[in-house]
C-alpha cells in the first residue's frame, strides 16, 4: 500500500496520520498552538524549506486543520489560524509531549510545563475515561469492532494483540 492511500483504511489512526503524519506537520500545528501565524515565522522557527512548509500548510488548510486569513492586501499576505478541527488536536500534542517528557528528555527535564488556567497549577496530561473519569491505560481498554469497521477486516482479541490484566 502506498502512503497516499493510508487515509482510505478503516482505521482511525491511519486516517488521522493521513492528515498529520508527514514530517513537520505536527510541529507546524504545535507552533500554531504556541501563537505562530505567519509563513515566515513558521519557517524561521522550524528551519524547513519554503517549498516543504508551503506544501504542509496547504495540506493543513485543505484538510480544514488551519484556515488562511488575509492580513495585508498589497502585497497579499496571509496568516494561518487553527480551526475547530485543528484545535481538537491539542490533546494529541499534550499526549505526545507527556510521552516525550518521560522517555526522551535526556535527563534534562521538560522543556515546557503547562499551567491549567482555571486552577493555576502546572499539570501532567492524563487520559481519562469519558464515562467514569478514571485514568486509562493500555491494560484497561479492549478494542471492539465499531460501526465503521468492515466485517471482513474485524479481528478477534487474540490476533489484535490485546493484553488483559493477569496475562
Amino acid at each position: 500500500m502506498k502512503w497516499e492511500n493510508v487515509g482510505d483504511l478503516p482505521c482511525s489512526v491511519a486516517r488521522s496520520l493521513s492528515v498529520v503524519g508527514e514530517r513537520w506537520t505536527l510541529l507546524i500545528v504545535r507552533n500554531a498552538f504556541l501563537g505562530l501565524r505567519r509563513f515566515d515565522d513558521f519557517q524561521s522557527n522550524l528551519g524547513l524549506t519554503r517549498h516543504v512548509l508551503a506544501e504542509r500548510l496547504g495540506r493543513l488548510v485543505e484538510e480544514g486543520v488551519l484556515r488562511k486569513e488575509a492580513y495585508q492586501d498589497n502585497p497579499p499576505r496571509h496568516e494561518y489560524r487553527l480551526t475547530e478541527k485543528g484545535r481538537e488536536l491539542y490533546p494529541v500534542l499534550l499526549a505526545l509531549t507527556a510521552w516525550g517528557d518521560k522517555w526522551k528528555d535526556g535527563g534534562r527535564g521538560a522543556p515546557l510545563v503547562f499551567q491549567h488556567k482555571p486552577c493555576g497549577k502546572t499539570f501532567t496530561p492524563v487520559m481519562t475515561c469519558s464515562e467514569c473519569g478514571e485514568p486509562v491505560t493500555a491494560f484497561d481498554v479492549m478494542p471492539m469492532a465499531g460501526p465503521g469497521l468492515q466485517p471482513a477486516l474485524a479481528v478477534d482479541d487474540e490476533s489484535a494483540g490485546t493484553q488483559k490484566k493477569g496475562r
